[in-house]
């Protein structure tokens, strides 16, 4: 690992997640907050690889919407799990759990320290966790009937039923991602046990310090609404047409993330694009308070960093105190430890 001077010495990093023997650095944060960016300067100056856990980046062809870090960047540092699926292709949370650990032994494996980025809350919580995820066959009538019911009452209708049932699931869950409802109530329905209390963690190999960066919330809706507008001028537009044309349905749950739902319905002729710009940063802003559900700024187990001048610094001497407790040539690989 290089040696790097810091503008200040970190204070004791707050306790880590876990405590297994592997080493594990996690950044997370809202959409827009500048992940990417900082991510990729810590993993520069500290010898280190970037593991995805931002579900919205697996898909390929879906780049300017989502935000994917360009070429550039990944050519800066490299990237593990983006563009690793097809969008009609649906990588389940075990699968990403699995890649995510082969990725994070593999990076490992190189004597380079492992960075898990991202904003989806139940990616980034599964791997640090280890959650162990309700093994429940899908049941194909079950699932046609949930979705016949949600085209009678709509997805925030079928939302709404599951936040009756089980309001601890519902909070975690988008009302417009009618997949993830579906199946909570159809694991639900299948068990007779409420889908927030069948996640169990298990043993997890990982001792984790995780980073959480934050911004005004003034700040990071200023940000939102230029990154939106940055990806209609990049071709936004363009590249829903794209997907379109290569045969994907518009009505692909992958096409139903924010922004790809809103230009369809713009270019079917339903709203204008005005209305979809509006739209887009509506949502948007609705996600980002959702994704504080995930990562509470009250939350002892995460170290957090309002991005300001001197962020990095501080962020890279909490890390170069937390990694001084291991021995990185000498870690363990996944398999021993099991």
């Amino acid at each position: 690992m290089r040696s790097n001077e810091t503008e200040k010495p970190s204070e004791v990093s707050k306790t880590s997640e876990g405590s297994g023997q592997i080493p594990l650095i996690v950044i997370v944060g809202p959409t827009a907050v500048g992940k990417t960016e900082l991510s990729i300067q810590i993993a520069e100056r500290l010898d280190g690889e970037i593991i995805s856990a931002d579900s919205r980046l697996f898909y390929r062809g879906m780049d300017i919407g989502t935000a994917k870090p360009t070429q550039e960047e990944r050519a800066r540092v490299p990237h593990h799990l983006i563009d690793v699926a097809d969008p009609d292709q649906t990588w389940s949370l075990p699968i990403f759990q699995t890649k995510a650990g082969e990725a994070i032994a593999l990076i490992l494996s190189r004597g380079l320290i492992p960075y898990l980025v991202g904003g989806t809350g139940q990616y980034v919580r599964a791997v640090v966790e280890g959650w162990q995820v309700p093994k429940v066959q899908p049941d194909p009538k079950m699932r046609a009937a949930l979705e016949s019911w949600a085209e009678e009452i709509g997805g925030d209708g079928l939302h709404a039923r599951l936040a009756l049932l089980d309001p601890d699931a519902a909070a975690k869950i988008d009302p417009r991602n009618l997949r993830r409802t579906i199946r909570a109530l159809e694991v639900m329905l299948s068990t007779g046990e409420l889908f927030s209390k069948q996640r169990q963690h298990g043993p997890t190999p990982y001792s984790a310090l995780i980073l959480g960066l934050t911004r005004p919330r003034e700040e990071l809706y200023a940000r939102i609404d230029t990154r939106i507008d940055v990806m209609l001028e990049s071709g936004l537009i363009e590249e829903v047409q794209r997907l379109l044309d290569k045969g994907y349905p518009a009505d692909l749950p992958t096409l139903s993330a924010i922004g790809y739902r809103e230009i369809i319905a713009y270019l079917e002729g339903e709203i204008t694009l005005e209305e979809a710009v509006g739209l887009i940063k509506r949502a948007t802003r609705v996600f980002v308070r959702r994704q504080a559900n995930w990562f509470k700024v009250d939350d002892p187990k995460i170290n957090w960093f309002n991005v300001q001048p001197g962020t990095i610094g501080e962020m890279e001497a909490t890390i170069q105190s937390f990694l001084s407790k291991f021995d990185l040539l000498t870690i363990p690989s996944q398999k021993e430890i099991k």
